[in-house]
Parts: C-alpha cells; sequence; structure tokens
C-alpha cells in the first residue's frame, strides 16, 4: 500500500538537522511508514543496510535499547565512517529520558533521526518544550478513502459503505468477515485507546468518561461545549460532572488522537467564537465501534470524513458562523447561518458545505444561502454524494464526493 502524502513528507525533511516525529493514533501505519516505505525508500536511494539503524523499542526482544545509555551506546557503536546514518525509532516514549538521547544524536554530524509517537502530549510537551523547535512533526491519520481503495476489491460505491460503517484502520484491510471487522475494532477500542487513556490520566471514574465519548459519538457535527454536555449529564443521568471535568476528559481523547476539535469562526467578524464547536472522531469506524454500530447516520458520517480528508490535505477547518441582517414586519433581525467548513492553507481560503444529496432546487438554495452570504472571492463548494460535478448559476461549486474523495485537485478546478 502507499501513503504517499507521509511518504513525501518524511523525504522532504531528510537531513534538515532535526528530530523527524511521526505521530498518530495507535494503530494506523506508523510503524508501517517507517519500518518499510521510508526504509524501502532510503535503500532504492543507495543507503546501505549497515547505515540504517531500526529499532522497534516495542519489541520485548528490544527491551535493553529502553534503556537510555544502552540506546545512545548502541547507536554510537554502528558509526564507523563520515557517511550519513539513519536512526529509525519505533515508540520512542518507551525509553527513560528520551528527549536527552535524541539530543544527543542531533550533535552528530552524520545521523538524521526518525522517531514514532503514539499520544499528543509526546509531541507538545516534550518535542517543542525540549527539543526548542529542533522537533520536527509528521501527524499519521487512518487510511483515507483514497488509501483505502486502492486494495479495495471491489466498486467505489461498495468500498464506500465499508469505509463509512468500519473506518481506515490499515488492519482491517484483507479481514472480509464483518465479524471480524467489529470483533477487532472493539478490541483495539477497549484493549489500546481506553486502556492507554485511563491508565495515562489515573482516571478514577471511567463510566463518566466513557459516557461522555459515547455521547461525543452520537452527535458528530453538532455543537457543543462543556456546559451543554454537563447539563446532559444532569437532565439524562441526573448525575452531576462539573464542567472543568468535561473539559478534562475531552482533552485526555484529543491527546490520544481520537477526536479532534474543530472551532467556530465568525466569518463576516473574522474572530474566533469561544464555544461551542464540533468535535470530530479521528477514524468513523472507531465512532461506529463506540456505538456498536446502531447509529449510522450517513450525512454526519460524510461531514466527518469530509472533514477528515481536508486535515489530512493540510487544511486548518473550522466551523464556520455567518451573521446578517434582514427586515421582518418593518423590524431590523438578525440571522446565523452555519458554514460546515472554513477551510485555511497560508493565504488559500474555502468554504465547503456537505450535502447528501441536492433532488430539489429549495434543498440546493437551502445549502448555499450560507455561501451567498459571504461577500468576498474565496471559493465556495458544495460536495454532494449524489450528483454530478459543475457549478451553478450562483458560482457555486457542486462538487461530487467521489470525484473530492480520489482526487487530491479536485476542489481547486
Amino acid at each position: 500500500m502507499e501513503r504517499n502524502i507521509y511518504l513525501n513528507k518524511l523525504i522532504r525533511r531528510k537531513h534538515n538537522k532535526m528530530i523527524k516525529v511521526i505521530t498518530g493514533i495507535r494503530r494506523c501505519g506508523k510503524s508501517y511508514l517507517l519500518f518499510e516505505l521510508f526504509k524501502n525508500h532510503l535503500l532504492q536511494e543507495g543507503v546501505e543496510k549497515n547505515h540504517i539503524i531500526a529499532i522497534a523499542l516495542d519489541d520485548r526482544m528490544n527491551k535493553k535499547y529502553r534503556n537510555p545509555d544502552e540506546l545512545c551506546s548502541y547507536v554510537h557503536e554502528q558509526i564507523t565512517d563520515e557517511k550519513m546514518y539513519y536512526v529509525l525509532l519505533d515508540e520512542v516514549q518507551m525509553v527513560d529520558e528520551f528527549e536527552d538521547v535524541l539530543n544527543s544524536f542531533l550533535h552528530i554530524e552524520n545521523v538524521d533521526t526518525y522517531v514514532t509517537g503514539s499520544n499528543a502530549k509526546f509531541l507538545s510537551k516534550d518535542i517543542i518544550t525540549e527539543f526548542r523547535g529542533r522537533g520536527d512533526q509528521v501527524h499519521l491519520y487512518p487510511l483515507s478513502f483514497s488509501e483505502f481503495m486502492q486494495v479495495y476489491p471491489n466498486d467505489i460505491h461498495q468500498g464506500w459503505q465499508d469505509y463509512a460503517m468500519y473506518g481506515g484502520m490499515p488492519k482491517l484491510i484483507g479481514m472480509e468477515e464483518p465479524a471480524d471487522k467489529i470483533a477487532y475494532l472493539k478490541g483495539i477500542f477497549s484493549e489500546t485507546y481506553m486502556k492507554d487513556i485511563l491508565e495515562r490520566n489515573d482516571v478514577r471514574n471511567q463510566g463518566e468518561l466513557e459516557e461522555l465519548l459515547d455521547y461525543l459519538a452520537s452527535a458528530i457535527g453538532g455543537l457543543t461545549n462543556p456546559k451543554k454536555l454537563a447539563d446532559t449529564f444532569k437532565s439524562v443521568k441526573n448525575v452531576s460532572v462539573h464542567q472543568e471535568t468535561i473539559k478534562t476528559y475531552l482533552d485526555y481523547f484529543e491527546d490520544s488522537f481520537l477526536i479532534q476539535k474543530a472551532d467556530r469562526y465568525d466569518v463576516k467578524g473574522k474572530k474566533y467564537i469561544s464555544t461551542p464547536a464540533k468535535y470530530y472522531f479521528t477514524d468513523v469506524g472507531l465512532r461506529n465501534t463506540r456505538l456498536n454500530f446502531r447509529q449510522f447516520e450517513e450525512p454526519h458520517i460524510m461531514e466527518n470524513i469530509i472533514y477528515n480528508e481536508l486535515i489530512i490535505r493540510g487544511y486548518n477547518v473550522d466551523v464556520g458562523v455567518v451573521e446578517y441582517n434582514y427586515y421582518e414586519d418593518n423590524k431590523r433581525k438578525q440571522k446565523k447561518l452555519e458554514v460546515d467548513f472554513v477551510c485555511n492553507q497560508g493565504s488559500k481560503r474555502i468554504y465547503i458545505q456537505s450535502a447528501l444529496s441536492l433532488p430539489t432546487t429549495e434543498k440546493e438554495e437551502q445549502e448555499q444561502q450560507s455561501l451567498g452570504k459571504i461577500n468576498d472571492s474565496f471559493k465556495k463548494i458544495i460536495i454532494v454524494k449524489d450528483g454530478p460535478t459543475h457549478y451553478n448559476e450562483n458560482g457555486i461549486f457542486i462538487l461530487n464526493l467521489f470525484e473530492f474523495l480520489m482526487d487530491q485537485d479536485s476542489i481547486n478546478k
């Protein structure tokens, strides 16, 4: 399987005098990227095998290298000439004082270092603080739809049904039976993700935390905030959970890469609105697993998949709000409309709405209403699952979902 978006990011960062840090949710393919794709690239470029020092630190056979001094000594012993050496370390957070170890490699002129880690605090707390700008992140996601379709044996529409239901965790490739896919997803959710969160953060009330995750899973695409979530606990469960506790739990989910937060942005006022926000799952299969596959709302799942695709392509994605004034009964009134995604990449901006279909003129007008209230020249798009790609009479780009997912340049056409 090719994962060229990430491989090319690593290639561009070669020899930049920084520690290349591959982060991402567990089981999303970090080891495969580093030890298969990138290592093969080095070999194809003519790097000798003995100049690639690759250690999987989660392998019991390599337990001794979790000792920082053992690891440092081993790497130094392998360097016997002035040619470039490539150090590849998988799950480096398993090494005590790994910051000092990696910093020491920066002092070796002919060493280029690449490491993986599995939680966000590993990057934000340790890499940025300890390396002081000498850590360079490449964040890996589960398979995108186009990556999934590289190896999917059936047509694109059947592929969509499977992907929207079970997601893009790489291990699912090759599993044919739905029962096997469900068992795998449930297993990694409980034994890997939840266990990591509970143990790393010493969570005392597991029930509250899991119920919050269930609520987020059932409400993807909906605006919420810690206060609203705390009120929900009180009204539905008759349980008092302080909103600061809710905020802490949300941070845990984000730190583990299970969910991502999309902030709310006032398009006309050009400012962020602190609350509410939207939360999307990094993988829709994990979201569906959390709800035992009982709540499959295709419009919301499609919105989640579009959000993930935009993030993978390097956009900063916010939820847009457009305020406008109108008169009714000789009274001036104000209305707020939502734009699903405000996507920024440098000086480039795109506004995107997600719609399963546009069966009538009324539905199309409804979906483009917020876009029509934005008075700037940036591109405005409605991504639609059922329907052809075209520009409508208002200059809105109607883009077919599969064309968007399969063609990286589709939104630029």
